[in-house]
């Protein structure tokens, strides 16, 4: 049969749909099965005649390597069209906005490291909280992503995009950095490989400090271990790993704006200094695929045990003028998971067709809850919940070449879930099921003149917060509610293209289109997300990435969205925190002599803050860098820069009702911010042994 060769973008064998088919074992050249024949390109965006769609690509170690992130999930602003920001400092999990989303802490961009998902169900902080700290970036060995709900393999959270983060097996020599910064920054990191058996064993250990800019210092300090063994020879790869994290710190949760302009508190204060927080994560994963002559067999299981406790207070003396409004919520959960696919070729009359099976099962056991604390003392309980969360998802996908320049994909996937809610509220108590069938689909014309054209559509979906699903009494008020539908429908629209044509550059440029049948919104005075109307999205893409020699490399995207709740409200249509425009400009150098070094421009577009539109963010330019010296084959020492242009811009904001002392009980309207750090320097020393 003919070979297709795929980038390494595509982790998963592409599919078609709506016929019959039944497994045949794949062809055979010289003894060796034909089935996905994977290469790895010097190029991570050459994608013509392997991509799907033109929003996937993958980014390779050496990209990721050089570039300059104030913390590890800035990483994947290197996913075009992404931006990572934060509004309570570190520790906390990143907000992710991604096209005309402001998706808070992670609702509808799915993020897996190793296959293990990240985004955190039913958390008592928000749906999908998505806390990247654990990551350790000299270990990240790509970052694979796409965009829209076009791809059976993907499931809850994943409508705006997924992004699968990997880690190497091995090192090909051991690291020892240290790195000193202003701001109380300090990083030490130790990791090696070395042979062991018919294997590697990988580890290492990650040790950091950092206070910040701000007043009240931070006092973040977190540790990252890993320990992997692997085997990469012959027919069957298998990994185990596991994964220790832990982090506590002190918050700078968002402030008023009239408070900074009233000279009440500085730019860089609080109002309530003994905000905080601290979590953990530790994780056992195995990973299994062979190659046979049945096909390929992939086998992912993972337990992660994880725990978080915030100490909030977003409206300050609105609710309890003499205590204040702090309050904590924490989360404790024990995730099980298996994801397991078969993927195989046969033909039907004279078309090969690649098909490919997959199951993918999950269970949440969380204790989550929120209380009234002040100063960090827990005042009164407002509720606690066990919840037990199931979910099974299959899917089916199949490619077929119709005709020389045209091919198909197409899948279809169904999810079940159980949700098991015990409340200390026996009225929010209960169980609930539901079940989602969505189908996928994607034409792909081309290529000509190195130039491929696409065609997407597909169905996706969000779970709800399982507590929302039973609840009918608020926990606070003790108004009666209506429990929220477990699951909401996302349904996408794309069209796009990409070449390569020019020599030594890649572009693609995708419009698209996405409906939700109900946003999830970040309330800014409840410090949660909320189920609201239907919304709609439509945009465009674009990006180009250009390396004309070796040791240059100019990565540039820019993304433009119009985001509207559905139908009409007297309130307004516009989708508070909804990202229009996100551009990014990255310039990399590399092996000039001794020096390295990349320059980064992040345009961070107007939202706007309430349904009407009267009120709106600024939008903010960023400017980070880092250039480095090789002082000789094993030692090299960088510089990198944050914020250069030292601006005073705000990293986040958000528009509601809260109370300083003396204002009215009834609280005042304002816009709340996250003020970027000052700009800061921090050098390293990298050891190779």
């Amino acid at each position: 049969m003919t070979k297709l060769v795929v980038s390494p973008q595509q982790t998963f064998i592409s599919c078609a749909l709506f016929s019959l088919i039944w497994p045949q074992e794949p062809t055979n050249a010289a003894g060796v099965p034909t089935l996905k024949e994977m290469t790895v390109r010097a190029n991570s965006r050459e994608l013509i005649g392997s991509a799907d769609s033109a929003n996937e690509g993958t980014v390779l170690k050496q990209q990721l390597d050089l570039r300059t992130v104030y913390r590890p999930g800035e990483l994947l602003e290197t996913v075009p069209g992404l931006v990572v920001t934060q509004h309570s400092g570190e520790g906390k999990a990143n907000q992710y906005f991604l096209r005309g989303f402001n998706l808070d802490h992670g609702t509808d961009l799915r993020i897996t490291v190793d296959g293990m998902l990240v985004n955190e169900r039913s958390h008592g902080h928000g749906q999908g909280w998505s806390d990247t700290n654990f990551l350790i970036p000299e270990l990240i060995s790509s970052i694979q992503y796409m965009k829209g709900p076009y791809y059976a393999e993907q499931g809850d959270f994943s409508s705006a995009g997924a992004a699968s983060l990997g880690y190497v097996n091995t090192l090909p020599k051991g690291i020892a950095s240290y790195g000193l910064g202003e701001q109380g920054f300090m990083r030490g990191l130790v990791a090696k490989s070395r042979k062991a058996g018919g294997g590697n064993i990988l580890y290492a250990l990650e040790l950091l400090t950092k206070d910040g800019p701000w007043i009240k210092h931070e006092d973040f300090k977190k540790f990252n271990a890993v320990l992997r063994y692997s085997q990469n020879n012959g027919p069957t790869k298998f990994n185990v790993t596991a994964m220790g994290y832990g982090g506590k710190w002190n918050s700078t949760d968002q402030i008023p704006l009239r408070a900074v302009a009233s000279g009440l508190i500085p730019r860089l204060g609080a109002v309530d200094p003994s905000d905080g927080g601290k979590s953990h994560r530790f994780s056992l994963s195995g990973a299994l695929e062979h190659a046979g002559r049945f096909g390929k067999t992939q086998l992912n299981l993972y337990t992660i045990h994880t725990s978080t406790a915030l100490f909030s207070n977003f409206t300050y003396f609105l609710d309890d003028p003499v205590n204040g409004d702090q309050f904590s919520q924490f989360d404790k959960r024990f995730q099980s998971a298996m994801n397991f696919s078969q993927a195989w070729t046969n033909k039907i009359g004279v078309f090969e067709v690649e098909n490919t099976v997959g199951v993918q099962f999950q269970n949440d056991i969380i204790d989550n809850g929120l209380l009234s604390t002040k100063q960090r003392q827990t005042l009164s309980t407002t509720r606690k919940d066990h919840i037990n969360q199931n979910s099974i998802g299959i899917y089916y996908q199949n490619s077929v070449q119709w005709l020389e320049k045209f091919r198909s994909v197409a899948g279809v996937r169904s999810d079940f879930y159980w949700f098991d809610v015990s409340s200390n509220l026996s009225a929010n108590s209960g169980n609930r099921y539901d079940s989602m069938t969505n189908p996928k689909l994607s034409l792909i014309f081309g290529p000509w003149q190195q130039t491929e054209f696409y065609f997407n559509y597909g169905g996706g979906f969000h779970s709800n917060d399982a507590r929302g699903t039973t609840s009918t009494i608020d926990p606070k008020s003790g108004d009666p509610i209506q429990p929220v539908n477990p699951l909401v429908r996302s349904i996408g629209y794309e069209v796009g293209a990409r070449t390569a044509i020019v020599p030594g550059l890649q572009a693609s440029v995708a419009l698209f289109r996405l409906d939700m049948a109900s946003e999830l919104l970040f309330v800014g005075d409840a410090g949660t997300t909320e189920p609201t109307r239907p919304s709609k999205r439509e945009g465009f893409e674009v990006a180009l990435f250009y390396k004309p020699n070796d040791w240059l490399t100019v990565d540039v995207d820019y993304a433009l969205a119009r985001a509207r709740f559905s139908g009409s409200d007297p309130a307004g249509n516009h989708i508070p925190g909804a990202i229009r425009g996100v551009g990014k400009l990255a310039v990399t150098v590399d092996d000039v002599g001794p020096f390295f070094g990349n320059l980064q421009i992040r345009y961070f577009g107007k939202r706007p803050l309430i349904e009407d539109n009267s009120v709106q963010s600024d939008h903010i330019v960023t400017l980070n860098g880092q250039i480095g010296y090789k002082i000789s084959k094993n030692v090299r020492m960088t510089l990198q820069g944050f914020n250069l242009l030292n601006t005073h811009a705000h990293t986040i904001d958000y528009y509601y009702t809260s109370r300083l002392p003396g204002e009215p009980a009834a609280g005042v309207s304002d816009v709340h911010f996250h003020p970027i750090e000052n700009r800061s320097l921090r050098v390293s020393w990298i050891a190779n042994f």
